[in-house]
This record gives structure tokens, sequence and C-alpha cells, in this order.
């Protein structure tokens, strides 16, 4: 079921939250998480534009109410490089299908294992082809939080908003201001914790590692700028940088120092702005893993060694750490690694997705429907020596977009078992991650902001009595 109306909207909630004015009241939560915000979620995916629009606004303001705020976790990571907490390594996690009861999955997970340093997250690449912008996969999260009773700050990150390198050749200025219109539509959306990534215009042609790195810093730096500039009052987004591409050679310290040094220069002559909270580096791992024919990922090394040198790097130029990005497909005995050597955060996308759509619940209807989408849909993107299972593995994220109506569809007993699955493998990463317990330190480090979006036009001229005229 979705509202077909903004009047349908204030008549469903009615009983369980009501517009005043450009607010929104909470009168009865229990009523509220019973069922209308399942609602409400759904036609803030799926409703007409108007409806769209007013659902998540809806959303945006009830969490504001309740506590349920996008926050930055700037504060929290530049504590971590001052030593003021050691031995925990923060998921961020792409939430790349059926946002809201996967979120919701995550956040159950985060209860029982009283975990706060979590990030949800998707990068500019997934909001193409998961056909989920800023306002909705913020939405999403607010409403999953809304619906597990998660009140607390609430970690919202846009990953790799990356500048395309062929583009930067050819139109450099083009490629920046496609990064900065993103950017101008995600921190209004509550991403108050952004990567940018300018690590495509590396250039190891060059011997000296300052020019190798040249454009990457100042580039950096001006999206820094860009992103200060327009933050809310009272907020310092997070920001990352990336030194190297993931999938590609493994990182120096040597390059981490090159960037670091160059990126602050750089920022000290534009203004006086704060930096990094931390930067990106690669250590053997690759975006989804690397696909064996049979479909099975294959086993790699990551590099803990250097990993730990380039965080302790990172820490002498004022950051949290370093960030290991790539991570989700590697072996389950390692992660508990990463606290060890003090890695400040790491990402984790595909594994969730594959848990997923591989488990024995999943639809095998649906599946035959994704794989015969994707023969046209990705053709393009079948090599000449691949075999099914590895095309069908590397593309079918792809279909996360264009089937997520029936994703989202699910019968209740195959989502019960999914999402429990899911949930079990959350609450595996937190422990294994050390951020149990975690959430008192995130409440006491990190400031949140009450911040109000402004009610659609499409409903500003509707009165607080369920629609009437004012």
């Amino acid at each position: 079921m979705i509202f077909e109306s903004t009047y349908e909207v204030r008549q469903g909630l009615k009983d369980a939250a009501i517009v005043k004015g450009d607010r929104v009241e909470v009168i009865d939560l229990a009523k509220l998480q019973a069922g209308p915000i399942d609602t409400l979620a759904r036609s803030a995916v799926f409703g007409c534009d108007a409806v769209r629009e007013f659902s998540r606004w809806m959303i945006w303001e009830i969490g504001q109410t309740l506590g349920a705020r996008p926050a930055s976790i700037h504060e929290f990571y530049i504590a971590r490089g001052q030593g003021k907490w050691q031995n925990r390594t923060v998921p961020a996690m792409n939430i790349r299908f059926t946002n809201y009861d996967t979120t919701r999955a995550a956040l159950r997970a985060a209860r029982r294992t009283n975990a706060g340093a979590l990030i949800f997250e998707i990068a500019r690449s997934e909001m193409s082809y998961t056909e989920q912008p800023p306002a909705e996969f913020s939405a999403m999260v607010i409403a999953a939080a809304i619906k597990e009773g998660y009140f607390h700050p609430l970690f919202i990150q846009g990953d790799h908003f990356q500048v395309k390198a062929s583009k930067y050749k050819t139109d450099p200025d083009g490629a920046i201001k496609e990064v900065k219109d993103l950017i101008r539509t995600a921190i209004p959306a509550g991403f108050w914790n952004i990567d940018l990534d300018t690590s495509t215009l590396v250039t190891l042609e060059p011997k000296a590692l300052d020019e190798q790195q040249l454009h990457n810093y100042l580039r950096s730096a001006e999206l820094t700028q860009f992103v200060r500039d327009l933050e809310p009052e009272g907020v310092t987004v997070s920001l990352g940088g990336e030194i190297g591409e993931v999938g590609e050679k493994n990182s120096t310290p040597e390059e981490l120092e090159a960037y670091m040094e160059g990126y602050a220069r750089t920022l000290r002559e534009l203004g006086d702005y704060a930096g990094l909270s931390k930067i990106s580096v690669q250590t053997g791992t690759s975006h989804g893993g690397i696909v064996l024919p049979d479909g099975s990922i294959a086993k790699v090394a990551v590099d803990f060694d250097t990993l730990k040198v380039l965080g302790d790097r990172a820490r002498d130029f004022g950051a949290g750490g370093a960030v290991q990005h790539g991570a989700s497909t590697l072996p389950k005995e390692m992660f508990h690694k990463f606290p060890a050597v003090e890695t400040l955060e790491i990402h984790l996308a595909t594994g969730f997705m594959n848990l997923f759509m591989d488990h024995a619940k999943f639809p095998t209807k649906l599946t035959e429907k994704v794989q015969r989408f994707l023969d046209v849909a990705a053709a393009d993107e079948r090599k000449a020596n691949m075999t099914d299972a590895q095309f069908y593995y590397k593309s079918r994220k792809k279909a996360l977009g264009p089937f997520k109506p029936e994703m989202w569809g699910l019968p209740e007993d195959v989502k019960s078992v999914l999402y429990g699955a899911l949930e079990d493998e959350f609450a595996f990463f937190y422990n294994q991650l050390n951020v149990v317990d975690s959430q008192a330190l995130v409440d006491s480090t990190v400031t949140v902001v009450e911040y109000h979006q402004p009610k659609p036009a499409s409903a500003r001229g509707l009165g607080d009595d369920m629609g009437l005229s004012d």
C-alpha cells in the first residue's frame, strides 16, 4: 500500500503524527511504528512526485522530533586522532537494495549489540543503478530508525563522490561541477559525511610524488571549501580523501604524505577551513571481490602491516586514521584484524547483496527474471572469457533499481528469513570490528543539531487540519 495524495498521507497518519505549521508532532509513537511508518516509507519511494516529496519531508521532520537525526562523525574521528578512543573500526555499509528493510535489520543488530559507531552510505555510482537519490536514501535510513526505535545519531554518507577521469581529461571544470552539483543536493538531505574521491586524477607518469598527487589534492581541497561553505550551522561535515584507486596498486606512506602535505598547503591558501577526518587507501582489496569462473570469490591478501602504518601517518596529519574499501567479500576470519591494526573505517557492500540474492529463500523465479534482464541490459559488460556465473555476479547490481518493486514486495515469510540473516550478518561485523558497546561513546562525542527542511511547495497551501484549506 502507498498513499495516493498528500491528503491521504495526513489522513493515514492522523492518529500518530500531525503537521503543525512547518513542523510535525508525534502524538502516538506506538501507533506510528505499528503500520503508518511502513506506508509512509513505501510512499516516499513509490508514490507520485507530490506524495514522495511530502512523505520524505514528513519522515525527516518526525526524525527531528524523535531524535533520529542525521549527524556528522567528524568529531568522533578527530577524537580518535587525539587518542581518546582506539581499537574500533567503524563499518560503513552500502545499502544498495530495499533500503528501509535492510537498514531496519542493521539497526536491530545495533540495538542488540549496543553499537552506535555505524555509517549508512551510498556511492555516486550506486545512486544511479539502484535509483536512490540522496533524499530517498536518507529518508529510508531515518524511517528505519523510527520504526526500530533507534533515536541516536544517524551517520549518512556519500561514498565515492568521484570525479570521472575520462571527463576530467577533456572538461576538468565540468567534471568537478558534476560532483559539486551532487554535493549541493546531498547536504540538505542529511549527507553530512562525504568521501571526496579525486583519486582518479592521480597520474603515475611523473617521478615526483607531489606531481603524481597534484590534481588529486588540489581538487580535493577545492571540494572541501565547497562543502564547508554549504554545511548547516553547527555541522562540520566529515570529509574523506583518497590516495589510490581501489583495486589498483597498494598505497605507500610516501604517497599519503605527498597527498596530505599538498592538501593541507592548498586548503590553507583557500581559507580557514576544517580539513579531512580520514584518508582512504589501497591495501589489496577490490570492489565486489575477484570472482572466479564458478562464481565463487577468490581469497585475497590484505597488507595489514601497511594499513597500520598508513593509519598512523594519517593521524600524524590530524585525521582519525585510514579507511579500507572493498572489504565485505574478504574471508570472515580476517575482520578482527582491522581494529587490531587501528583501521578507522571499513566499507562493506557486495557481501550484503550476495547474502540477500544468493539466499535459498530468494525466489528462483525472480533470479531468473533478473538474469534475463541482464542478458540484454548489461550485454556490453559480458566479456568473451566470462562464464555465466561471473557475468551475473558482476552485473546483477545493475538490476537493483529496475527490480526495486519486486524486491520490496517479497512475501513476508521470505522477508522474515532474509532480513533475519542480514541482521545476524550485521551483528557479526559489529562484533568483529569491535563497535559493540560504542553507543554511549558516540552519544557523548558527537554533536547532533536540529535541522528542519522546508515544507514542500505542494503542501504549503494545505491547512494543518487534514488537508483542509486554511
